[in-house]
C-alpha cells in the first residue's frame, strides 16, 4: 500500500474512496473557546488533511462547516476534495427520524452533502430532542432500535482487534479507528485504570529510532494495516505532527512487536450504559 501526504485515499467496496487519516473534532459542548474547532479544521486542511470526522453531538458542526467553506472560498480545496463524516445520534435511530436529522446536520454545516453518515453508537435512547434522556429519578431512558451495522470501532496497539480486522478484510470492508491514540482521560466514559498508551516504552523506543513521537508510531502502525485513523486534536502543532506519518515505514518485525502489545484494553467503555439491552461491548468484537 503506497501512501503519501498528497495521495492517501484508499478504496471502499462501493467504488468511492476515503482518506486514511482524518481529523477528529470531538469536544464536550462549551469546553473550549468559540472558534477553536474552526481554527483546528482550517489548520488541518492547510497541513494536508482531507478527511474531517464530526457529529451533531459535538455541537461544533457549524464551526466545521465554516472552516471547510472558507478553505473552499480561498481556493485551497474543492468540496469534492473533502471527505466529511457525520453521525446520527442515539435519540434519532428510528428510520423515519434519520433523514430529518441528517437534514439538520446539513443545515448546520451549510453543505449540500456529507460523504459518510454513520450511527454514533449502537444503543438507542428515548427518541426526541433531549440528547441524554432520563426519567425524574435520573435513570436513563432506553429505546429499542433495529440496528444492522456500525462503522467505526476503537483500535490501537493495546486493542488491535485482529479478529475483527481479518473479518473486515475478508469482506472488503474498511475499518475506521476512533481513539487511535488511546483517548483523553475523561472519567465519565473512560476506564482510568487503563494504561496510558503513549507512554509505552516500546512505542517510544521505535519513535526514537525514526525521530518520531509515540503517537506517530501508533498512527503509522494502523495505516500500514489498512485501518483509517481519526486522531482528535485542537492543538495546531499536534495536528501537524499527527499528519507526518507518510515519510517512514515500520519494519515487519516492528509491526509484529507492536501487535504483540495488545492487551485487549478498551479505553472507551461507556459504562454508564452498560445495562442497556444493546450494550455492544459484551460481545467478542
Amino acid at each position: 500500500m503506497s501512501l503519501t501526504a498528497a495521495h492517501h485515499r484508499i478504496g471502499l467496496n462501493d467504488g468511492s474512496t476515503i482518506p486514511i487519516i482524518g481529523l477528529g473534532t470531538y469536544s464536550k459542548p462549551n469546553s473550549i473557546p468559540n472558534g477553536t474547532c474552526a481554527a483546528s479544521v482550517k489548520a488541518a486542511i492547510d497541513v494536508g488533511y482531507r478527511h474531517i470526522d464530526g457529529a451533531y453531538l459535538y455541537r461544533n458542526e457549524h464551526e466545521v462547516g465554516d472552516a471547510i467553506r472558507e478553505k473552499i472560498a480561498e481556493g485551497k480545496v474543492k468540496r469534492e476534495d473533502i471527505f466529511y463524516c457525520g453521525k446520527l445520534w442515539a435519540t434519532h435511530l428510528d428510520p423515519e427520524m434519520v433523514r430529518p436529522f441528517l437534514d439538520r446536520t446539513l443545515k448546520i454545516l451549510k453543505l449540500d452533502y456529507v460523504d459518510l453518515y454513520i450511527i454514533e453508537m449502537p444503543m438507542a435512547l428515548k427518541p426526541g430532542d433531549e440528547v441524554y434522556p432520563r426519567d425524574e429519578n435520573g435513570k436513563w431512558l432506553y429505546h429499542k432500535a433495529n440496528l444492522c451495522a456500525t462503522w467505526e470501532v476503537e483500535c490501537h496497539p493495546y486493542f488491535t482487534q485482529p479478529k475483527l480486522l481479518k473479518f473486515c478484510q475478508q469482506h472488503d470492508i474498511v475499518m475506521v479507528a476512533y481513539s487511535p491514540l488511546g483517548t483523553e482521560r475523561d472519567p465519565y466514559w473512560v476506564n482510568l485504570s487503563s494504561p496510558p498508551l503513549l507512554k509505552d516504552p516500546y512505542l517510544n523506543a521505535v519513535g526514537e529510532k525514526y525521530n518520531k513521537s509515540a503517537a506517530q508510531v501508533v498512527l503509522r502502525f494502523n495505516i500500514q494495516r489498512g485501518v483509517v485513523v481519526i486522531p482528535k486534536s485542537f492543538n495546531p502543532e499536534r495536528i501537524k505532527e499527527n499528519f507526518q506519518i507518510f515519510d517512514f515505514s515500520l519494519t515487519e518485525e516492528e509491526m509484529k512487536n507492536i501487535e504483540a502489545l495488545n492487551k485487549n484494553v478498551r479505553f472507551v467503555e461507556l459504562l454508564m450504559w452498560s445495562d442497556h439491552p444493546e450494550y455492544p461491548f459484551h460481545d467478542e468484537y
